[in-house]
């Protein structure tokens, strides 16, 4: 849980607050073979775009602040590179 929140802080300092918030969207194999995703993060906003992720891959659903839904397809997270000086 540690390491996710810690990924998830890393990310907002380092994405631009748009769309891309939720990456690339998880594929047919992705779905089958991947994880399930039901244990799920509370949900966190950056910007005006609410999401929740899964506690074992990271994947993140879109959330809906107003019906308190989660809603949508699962989508990756933008992978964060980091470069040694």
């Amino acid at each position: 849980m540690q390491a996710l929140l810690e990924q998830n802080r890393i990310a907002e300092s380092l994405i631009n607050q748009t769309a891309e918030t939720f990456g690339n969207k998880i594929g047919l194999f992705g779905k089958l073979f991947g994880c399930w995703h039901k244990n799920l993060t509370r949900p966190f906003t950056i910007g005006n775009a609410s999401y929740r992720s899964c506690l074992h891959c990271g994947a993140r659903k879109q959330f809906d602040t107003q019906t308190l839904e989660t809603f949508g397809s699962f989508h990756y997270p933008p992978a964060i590179l980091f470069k040694n000086n």
